[in-house]
């Protein structure tokens, strides 16, 4: 009775409508018809799911919000400390909160060392000059009341690995070497072997200590931090870097001293605090064929404490999650995403070997890692079998439109993914612009105001576009 009312009141007002528009009936009916069949109906067609690149576009950025929360929450994450298993509990609650599956922290044991007192000066053959100096990882300590030696000047590593021991015993070494900027930061395998073995050779010669230009691009009085290695049998000693600024002001008292010996004094006090915990925090997204090898995305958790580790990687972190949360959300993947948040990447890579010796006899399909900070992706190379070519063309072509070139040299995976790749598993670079990635790298300048929002989502829309294709790859493309 409702319905047959409300269809007359209908009627009347329509009869009115004509009459106060001089419409003519025939008109009117036709127009009433029509958008009857124009009215949208509980069959119409639905509009397409999203996909993960579409949520990575226009979604939450989530990619964003871990860096910021990690960063501000936890902040510096030195391998092995509290303040690294504190920023583990925080990243299992986040992951599980996310929905990801099977979220566990699987530890392992590692030596820490942490930094202490840090102070240099030039002394001598002109007034006493403060630098900015900074310990490097695995340096020995100067005891509380430093060493003051001659220096003995090295323009290269090169210059330092060739000098006779004479040239060395007793003093300490400085070497020199000036990194340039590069998008793909190409200088740091070449400029950084000062940093990684150049201690370990003066050592060797009989130095007392070892003074690096630090491996940056930067003018800043920050000096940048890293590790540094000893061979077994070789007695470590004190070790450290000095900012660009006050290498250029060593350098030109080195071109001036004329007969006097230009020295330093050096306060360098960190400790080793012997066999601590860190570990690898995993999470998955559950593929649909659970005899299909896993796709493994990885960045790593922990970060050198001068500043909070948000380029080196708690923005990779960020990335890889992101994209993984978008391939979930888009419906489920064929192939299961197996997310590795490494634990003690910075101090030695520990995260890595662990996760290889616990899950390296596993199949995985294909590798991948987020840890050259968040400056957009331009580049992205493969090192995948032959039956993957076509998947490479796919892949490319969906990067594209994001200005991602494709690359010809063969991708070489990340730090933590390494033994992996080495081992044979297939890898993906999706390589970011590190033009100015060395002016921040690990330095106390490494904070969340150094990242750039829409540089940050377009990192993630490409591991989105990347990652579904990767994780609904057929058996044929990928082992």
């Amino acid at each position: 009775m409702g319905a047959q009312l409300a269809i007359g009141a209908c009627a009347r007002e329509a009869r009115r409508y004509e009459s106060d528009m001089k419409i003519p009936r025939t008109l009117a009916r036709f127009s009433g018809i029509a958008a009857l069949l124009l009215a949208p109906t509980a069959s119409a067609s639905l509009p397409p799911p999203p996909t993960a690149v579409g949520l990575a576009q226009q979604g939450q950025d989530i990619a964003w919000q871990i860096t910021e929360d990690l960063t501000t929450e936890i902040g510096p994450r030195m391998a092995g400390t509290e303040a690294e298993a504190a920023a583990r509990r925080w990243t299992v609650a986040r992951l599980k909160a996310m929905g990801f599956a099977n979220v566990r922290d699987e530890p392992f044991d590692m030596p820490v060392w942490v930094r202490g007192a840090e102070d240099a000066w030039l002394t001598s053959p002109f007034l006493p000059q403060k630098l900015a100096i900074t310990a490097l990882g695995t340096s020995a300590s100067t005891g509380p009341k430093g060493i003051e030696g001659e220096i003995a000047y090295f323009a290269s590593f090169d210059a330092l690995a060739a000098a006779p021991d004479a040239q060395v015993k007793g003093k300490i070494v400085f070497i020199d070497h000036q990194m340039k900027p590069a998008q793909d930061g190409s200088g740091y395998g070449y400029y950084g072997r000062g940093r990684f073995t150049g201690a370990n050779i003066a050592a060797k010669k009989g130095a007392i200590a070892t003074v690096i230009r630090a491996i940056g691009t930067d003018d800043h009085r920050n000096p940048h931090t890293g590790g540094t290695n000893f061979e077994v049998g070789v007695k470590p000693i004190p070790a450290g870097a000095i900012s660009n600024p006050d290498a250029d002001q060593l350098v030109r008292q080195w071109e001036r001293k004329d007969t006097r010996p230009l020295r330093m004094k050096l306060i360098l006090t960190p400790q080793n605090l012997g066999t601590k915990k860190s570990g690898n925090v995993i999470a998955e997204v559950p593929g649909s064929d659970p005899a299909a090898s896993p796709v493994i995305i990885a960045c790593h958790l922990d970060s050198w404490d001068l500043g909070t580790g948000a380029i080196d990687d708690a923005a990779g972190c960020g990335i890889i999650t992101a994209a993984a949360k978008h391939v979930m959300a888009a419906g489920q993947p064929r192939r299961t995403i197996r997310i590795l948040w490494a634990g003690a990447e910075e101090v030695g890579i520990f995260g890595g070997k662990a996760y290889f010796d616990a899950h390296g006899k596993e199949k995985h399909a294909v590798a991948l890692e987020s840890d050259f900070g968040a400056d957009r992706v331009w580049r992205v190379d493969f090192k995948l079998p032959d039956s993957a070519n076509a998947l490479a063309d796919r892949i490319a072509a969906a990067v594209m439109p994001f200005g991602v070139v494709r690359g010809k040299q063969p991708a070489s995976g990340g730090a933590d993914i390494g033994a992996l790749v080495q081992a044979g598993v297939p890898a993906i670079d999706l390589a970011q612009d590190g033009t100015r990635y060395f002016d921040i790298h690990h330095t106390p300048d490494d904070t969340l105001d150094k990242i750039d929002p829409v540089q940050l989502r377009q990192n993630v829309t490409v591991w989105a576009a990347t990652l579904a294709i990767l994780a609904n790859s057929t058996n044929d493309e990928l082992p």
